[in-house]
């Protein structure tokens, strides 16, 4: 069990390098992440849905760690993460005039040989931020803001946890990639029932993690070695279907590494459409690739100078926004659009598998069936429940192809 005991606040410190690239609220209306201003680092926040992106500086008292972990909330504060040893330190930063204005959330001590504890990625809707702490044997998440009090417990997980992807609109089904004996599955964690479920098992000895998911159009991006032992391979497979994961060739690129960051919006009921954003890196550097589950070949695009790597979100309407920073412009978004895609068969009938037919699946890809949900938190709850995963390994296709 991970041991992490609720303390007063206090001042940190960390010697981590800062993560490349910034954070972006879900729905791309803010961003945060730590810049330099000679040897000091300062949490800095961008706002971009108005007319123009701006950034303002909310330096502290003093200079933070490059460790530092940031994360903007929808109403435009932001969320900063601070360690100090064993213990971990939160609050929330705002502009208030020429200063910064900082709310103490609490602290938590987090003891034991290889206890880690780091904020999940932003939740739908902007109000919460969650966190997860990882011990020996298990992980709990935790609710460091947006609550009625400190951080508070919602969820134990038996495992070592890592990653994070939600699966909702509410903010309510975290899937977590749990290691536990000797191997990585997907699990799904319900916020409000605090219920544990299995998601992804493609094989019983491979190690399958969720890298994103798109909660309109149900699309996944996979990553595991089932269909290459000992090799991650990037699959593709949709929340709802009985059709397995899939691996196209077109995501094999010879001496490069491609990541997901960002999936297109707005497609309901057409995964095969939505388009993919990834960040490559290869011998001669890192640029932006577009790759569409009905397409058989990834588009690469040049990423724009000061490019904060990694980040970015898609517009509905399928551009692709990439925050930037240069000496000339030091708060700038530049618009990719997507480039039109080829013909598509439309979602549902025999044919929505079409585009898909060259593409080798894996094993294990299901949802719930229509109608099957969560039960209430209580008996006759009026609001809408979440609809619950059932585990991917329940698909009808027992077998792993791999041509």
């Amino acid at each position: 069990m991970t041991v992490c005991a609720i303390e007063s606040p206090s001042a940190g410190t960390d010697d981590r390098s800062p993560a490349r690239g910034c954070v972006l609220t879900a729905d791309g209306a803010y961003a945060a992440r730590l810049t330099r201003d000679g040897d000091s680092w300062f949490p800095e926040r961008w706002t971009l849905d108005g007319p123009e992106p701006y950034a303002v500086p909310l330096p502290g008292n003093q200079p933070e760690e490059p460790g530092t972990e940031l994360q903007p909330l929808g109403d435009g504060r932001v969320l900063i993460h601070r360690r100090a040893g064993v213990r971990h330190l939160f609050a929330l930063l705002y502009p208030t005039g020429p200063g910064t204005g900082e709310l103490p959330l609490g602290a938590m001590e987090c003891a034991g040989p290889g206890v880690r504890l780091d904020l999940l990625p932003p939740a739908p809707g902007g109000a919460r931020a969650y966190a997860v702490t990882v011990g020996p044997r298990s992980s709990a998440v935790w609710q460091v803001t947006g609550g009625p009090g400190g951080p508070e417990r919602l969820a134990e997980v038996p495992g070592r946890c890592s990653g994070g992807v939600w699966l909702d609109r509410t903010g309510r089904l975290l899937a977590l990639d749990r290691e536990l004996e000797g191997c990585v599955k997907t699990v799904v964690v319900d916020l409000e029932l605090g219920d544990v479920t299995p998601l992804l098992q493609i094989t019983p000895g491979s190690d399958d993690r969720l890298l994103m998911a798109d909660p309109d159009s149900g699309l996944l991006l996979i990553s595991s070695d089932a269909p290459s032992p000992g090799r991650e391979r990037l699959g593709w497979g949709v929340l709802g279907s009985t059709l397995p994961v899939r691996f196209p060739t077109s995501l094999l690129l010879p001496e490069c590494t491609a990541v997901p960051f960002a999936i297109q919006p707005g497609q309901v009921l057409e995964p095969e459409s939505c388009a993919v954003a990834l960040r490559i890196e290869g011998p001669v550097g890192t640029w932006v690739g577009i790759w569409r589950p009905a397409e058989r070949r990834v588009r690469h695009l040049a990423a724009p100078k000061g490019w904060l790597t990694g980040s970015g979100l898609w517009t509905p309407e399928g551009v692709l926004r990439l925050p930037y920073a240069t000496r000339e412009t030091p708060c700038g978004v530049a618009e990719l659009r997507a480039p039109a895609g080829e013909p598509r068969t439309r979602p549902g009938g025999a044919d929505r598998t079409r585009a898909g037919a060259a593409e080798a699946p894996a094993d294990a890809l299901a949802d719930a069936p229509s109608g099957e949900i969560a039960e209430a938190a209580g008996a006759g709850a009026a609001e809408p429940v979440a609809p619950r995963p059932v585990p991917l390994a329940q698909a009808p296709l027992g077998r792993l192809v791999t041509n």
